[in-house]
């Protein structure tokens, strides 16, 4: 038996529910893992909520990022054996694969051998946080070195993955965050200026840290209403990479601005890397030869018990984190 999380209507934390089932030998291409930590991402929330990018098939499970031991392998896979220790990338549907459980069968093109100098909680930690901006801003070759990341968000996990992974290319990251309260979090954890929101004006911060010219790229992950004041802040010319729909308003689209600036807006996620074997081995080994050199660390805000993941996204929903929120099995 093992004890699963899975909900059977839309809704808050409180729709989430523990239960036990039998959990099959993994079938061919699966791997079976004990799960030792779970790493939380607004994507779960948003599932759970009915409002993520596919459908949610209720009775419905979730959770894409576990890290383990693997405890059987299926059919037809192949580096990977019994004992490893893995972690899990977001690679499949939520509908096919909800991996917030003590035992559990993934799909083996989404488990990942890991570095026994990670913690299993660190290693739950690497994907969402590191995958997503390595794909938009390095693997696209969208940053150069010396050109300025807006980061948005920047206390989220993938925020201070972004911060990473700018310094690490040679890139300026501008940390935002609404108010100056993480401020000094925020530079020790590498970001090289620091704008709180509504404390300052952004499009004047933007222009004196960037000599008059604005910043290259946004790595946006909210909308709503702010986003008219991010287009103003970027470069004629600049990218922006959307990678997520945080605030519930409506995000206006400032066409004068647009037409002036002639920005380049770019949806982004993670899948094309995260199912593509080539392209995922690449990112892994960004990470992991980053890691290595001490350039990227996965930083965890808070962990929960696994008896108290109905707290553990109560928390995620603040939006008061500083990192990773892990849930330890």
């Amino acid at each position: 038996m093992s004890k699963i999380v899975g909900f059977t209507e839309y809704g808050g934390p409180d729709v989430l529910t523990i239960t036990d089932i039998v959990v099959p030998a993994p079938a061919a291409a699966e791997v079976q893992i004990a799960v030792k930590a779970i790493g939380l991402n607004r994507a779960e929330s948003m599932w759970r909520t009915g409002v993520y990018v596919e459908p949610v098939r209720l009775p419905a499970r979730l959770g894409y990022e576990v890290s383990g031991v693997v405890t059987a392998v299926g059919a037809d896979v192949s580096g990977l054996a019994v004992g490893d220790r893995v972690s899990t990338m977001p690679a499949f549907s939520q509908n096919d694969y909800g991996l917030y459980g003590e035992l559990v069968n993934a799909p083996a093109h989404a488990v990942v051998k890991v570095p026994a100098s990670l913690s299993f909680n660190q290693a739950t930690a690497l994907w969402n946080m590191f995958v997503t901006p390595y794909g938009a801003l390095v693997e696209s070759k969208a940053l150069s070195a010396g050109q300025s990341v807006l980061i948005p968000a920047a206390s989220s996990a993938v925020g201070l993955g972004a911060i990473q992974v700018t310094n690490l290319a040679g890139g300026v990251s501008i940390a935002l965050t609404r108010t100056s309260a993480k401020r000094d979090q925020l530079l020790a954890a590498g970001a090289q200026f620091v704008i709180a929101t509504e404390e300052q004006d952004l499009v004047a911060e933007v222009l004196r840290i960037t000599g008059g010219k604005g910043a290259d790229l946004v790595f946006e992950p909210v909308g709503g209403a702010y986003f008219p004041t991010l287009i103003e802040a970027m470069a004629p010319g600049a990218t922006m990479f959307i990678y997520g729909a945080l605030s519930p308003e409506t995000t206006p689209l400032p066409l004068l601005s647009i037409i002036l600036k002639q920005p380049v807006i770019r949806g982004f996620n993670l899948f094309g890397i995260t199912t593509n074997p080539a392209r995922q081995k690449a990112a892994a080994d960004y990470i992991f030869a980053g890691i290595a050199r001490g350039a990227l660390q996965p930083i965890i805000a808070r962990t929960f018990p696994f008896s108290e993941i109905v707290a553990s996204h109560r928390y995620l929903e603040t939006n008061q984190h500083f990192g990773k929120i892990i849930v330890e099995v």
